[in-house]
């Protein structure tokens, strides 16, 4: 079993092709090859005689004939027959299959990856989360599905670079300054009636706190300079049951954002950039303790400050895509697909968050990527039309750019929903979740699911330690393979030239065309953005081990047999913590 693995799909494509050229040279038509569902229309099933029948003004069925008998012999094709309409279903011989556990065995963390993206540059932005507050469950989802597909693009071959668009610039980060100021006031004694739509988190009090210990009263104003001007303060229970309390809490925020930038003057800005700096620093290390970590941290700030904001508004002022109204200026979106179009400063000459995203993006661009993606929350579906218009504006194609939508997971504990809101505290953080169930759980449970697809997180089935935990069932298929080579006693390297001709029995057979898919599936997963097809196989790979493990022994007498078995539990062990490793989760070797 010494002859080189030869990758099956690849090669009946080139059969395929040779086989067209001869009966159809003339024709126009691409060659797909598709895994049946049934065993039993063979390995892989071709299409395309009837894609060329209508063409060729011929009955499907006997374009198929011609196709089968113009197809070069092959040592690994065992039959070729025609089903239907004129589907050609192609059965390999075992010995295709039989070489691959060396194979992969050769390859190591190799075997999968692949050329796809020939090295080009990708951005993928994720999480971008402001930095007011600690990551909760919602934004996990986004940060574990950012970063597997980061993963999964760079193993299919481009070069990605992972990136934090960190939001501190705008009014948000201004009421978390607020919040902590106010905070720090109940600390000297000025108690001013603080927002209900202020920041409510513990994680406020503890920064004021710390301002308090260090400054102590050095930040005090009173409480009627605070309040000149101020319009009353609605309370938390007006805020909740009168519609109309909503727009006086966002008036007297803002007098009391405008009060604190008056009263402190350069102060203001130690407590904005305290606040900032705590926050995404704690945000830094829930991150990197989950196992996402960014290449560049990229300010919003900086676009104002490098006047980036100026410069892309005036390109799009130079091609005509701007205008004046009401004092404002807008942007012509709805000339690029947009329901309405968008102001981008507003009367009081401050930019939008727009107008920073219209440079952000073009910034990326500048920067040479050659694609981005960037990963949002599926609320703001709305948002994207714009942002590809303000593209097109440019004269950069829309196409470039790539929204994949998240849809925040929604946590359930004994059975009951788990409410989160960042402002009123009432949340689970991420940090939290991943202390209870643990981070491989977090990792794969939150790319299950297809990313714009609705998620349940069950909490309790994410910490069961039995086979209904995907997770769980996965590693243990690892953990299995690692005891019965750690039962074996030898080393990985003596198991290459094992007689893989031996590994006859059905499961065996369907356990190696299951490793022969990963590379497959890492293709698929690069190309619709979808890590949770990884997941996805890793289940079944991890089924059929378990199958394979219940149906064979591999510790046999048979020196023979028992190496070839051998060869294929330790190739599915190193698929498996490939697979595993791309998703952020660990492969033990113990359970």
């Amino acid at each position: 079993m010494n002859s080189p693995y030869i990758e099956p799909k690849q090669h009946l494509l080139d059969l395929f092709r040779q086989a067209l050229a001869r009966i159809a040279p003339a024709a126009d038509a691409g060659i797909e090859l598709d895994r049946p569902k049934q065993a039993a229309h063979g390995d892989w099933a071709c299409n395309v005689a009837m894609q060329l029948a209508r063409g060729l003004k011929r009955n499907p069925r006997e374009v198929a004939a011609d196709l089968v008998a113009a197809l070069p012999a092959s040592e690994w094709v065992d039959r070729v027959e025609i089903a239907g309409p004129g589907f050609i279903n192609v059965f390999l011989k075992p010995a295709v299959w039989q070489r691959l556990p060396a194979h992969i065995l050769a390859r190591g963390a190799e075997y999968g990856r692949l050329g796809l993206g020939r090295g080009e540059r990708v951005q993928v932005e994720f999480v971008s989360a402001n930095p007011t507050g600690p990551l909760h469950v919602g934004h996990g989802r986004g940060a574990a599905y950012g970063a597997s597909l980061a993963n999964v693009l760079a193993y299919a071959g481009y070069d990605v670079t992972r990136e934090y668009y960190v939001n501190d610039a705008g009014r948000q980060m201004d009421i978390l300054a607020v919040s902590t100021w106010l905070r720090y006031l109940e600390l000297t004694g000025e108690h001013v009636p603080f927002p209900p739509n202020a920041y409510q988190g513990e994680y406020v009090r503890t920064m004021a706190k710390s301002i308090h210990g260090l400054h102590a009263d050095r930040y005090k104003r009173t409480l009627a300079e605070i309040m000149t001007g101020v319009p009353p303060v609605p309370s938390a229970e007006e805020y909740v049951e009168k519609p109309d309390a909503k727009v006086a809490a966002e008036a007297a925020l803002d007098a009391l954002i405008a009060a604190a930038k008056r009263l402190l003057g350069q102060d203001y800005d130690y407590f904005h950039g305290y606040a900032l700096e705590e926050q995404l620093g704690d945000c830094r290390n829930d991150l990197t303790e989950f196992g996402v970590c960014f290449d560049h941290w990229f300010s919003e700030r900086s676009l104002h400050e490098a006047g980036l904001i100026d410069r892309a508004l005036e390109r799009l002022a130079a091609r005509g895509h701007l205008y004046e109204q009401d004092g404002a200026t807008w942007f012509r979106a709805s000339a690029f697909g947009d329901e309405k179009d968008r102001v981008v400063r507003r009367e009081n000459g401050q930019y939008t968050y727009f107008a920073a995203d219209i440079a952000y993006h073009l910034n990326k661009f500048e920067r040479g990527f050659a694609r981005v993606v960037d990963v949002w929350g599926a609320d703001h579906h709305g948002y994207i039309p714009r942002v590809k218009g303000a593209l097109a504006a440019l004269g950069l194609d829309p196409d470039r750019l790539t929204v994949a939508l998240v849809q925040f997971a929604v946590l359930y504990r004994n059975g009951q929903k788990v409410s989160m809101s960042t402002r009123a505290g009432e949340y689970v953080t991420l940090r939290e979740l991943r202390q209870e169930v643990g981070n491989d759980a977090c990792r794969f449970f939150y790319v299950l699911r297809k990313s714009d697809q609705h998620l349940d997180f069950d909490l309790d089935l994410a910490k069961r330690q039995s086979t209904d935990n995907p997770v769980y069932y996965i590693q243990y298929a690892h953990a299995r393979i690692a005891s019965v080579l750690a039962a074996w006693g030898g080393l990985e390297g003596d198991l290459l030239d094992a007689d893989a001709g031996r590994l006859t029995h059905p499961d065996e057979l369907a356990l190696l065309r299951r490793l022969a898919e990963f590379p497959e599936v890492i293709a698929a997963a690069a190309g619709d953005l979808a890590p949770h097809l990884v997941a996805y196989y890793l289940k079944d790979l991890a089924a059929d081990l378990h199958g394979l493990y219940t149906s064979c022994q591999f510790l046999v007498e048979d020196e023979t047999l028992r190496l070839a078995r051998l060869q294929l539990v330790a190739a599915t062990r190193r698929v498996l913590r490939t697979g595993l490793t791309l998703l952020g989760v660990s492969a033990p070797d113990k359970m």
